[in-house]
């Protein structure tokens, strides 16, 4: 699918193409998209370790136009090589919005007027949940990244938090 070169594609007087852009967007997430927070160590964090949600979308290189619509719509986010060092022939791309900020403003609220179809729902409700507590620096206090990373665990594979099980929580 590609967007218009018109300056209005993404406007109202293309509110058909747009409808068409939007559908197509929350399809592919639906297949191919992921909504994933991580728990990262970090020694110079408050609470000693950092926290990174993340809205990724990955393919490989002949379908990098894809992830270019992504960009193009949300007007946000990059788009990053992985060079494949095993048996594929092409390498992956991953477009990712990491920032608090345009998750909150752009991201979140595209998937709440646009639902999504898969069990990728649930991941995004409780993706957009952990979202609005960082917005509001919950993730800055041991309490709130307890709460947080239990509210990870819900999401994806539901693995048991490094966070939970850390020297530093478990005080």
């Amino acid at each position: 699918m590609e967007i218009k070169s018109s300056k209005n594609a993404l406007g109202a007087d293309n509110q058909q193409e747009r409808l068409k852009i939007e559908s197509w967007i929350t399809g592919f997430t639906d297949g191919e998209g992921c909504f994933s927070v991580s728990f990262i160590k970090n020694k110079t964090a408050k609470i000693g370790w950092q926290i990174f949600p993340e809205f990724v979308i990955t393919q490989g290189e002949k379908s990098l136009p894809a992830l270019e619509i992504f960009k193009k719509y949300f007007r946000c986010g990059n788009i990053y090589i992985n060079k494949r060092h095993d048996n594929h022939n092409e390498n992956l791309y991953r477009y990712c919005i990491r920032s608090i900020g345009e998750l909150d403003k752009k991201v979140i609220p595209f998937f709440e007027r646009h639902k999504l179809q898969t069990y990728k729902r649930n991941d995004f409700v409780i993706f957009a949940k952990i979202v609005k507590m960082m917005s509001f620096q919950k993730h800055f206090s041991q309490s709130g990244a307890v709460k947080i990373a239990k509210l990870v665990e819900k999401m994806n594979r539901k693995k048991a938090s490094q966070f939970l099980k850390s020297s530093e929580t478990i005080r």
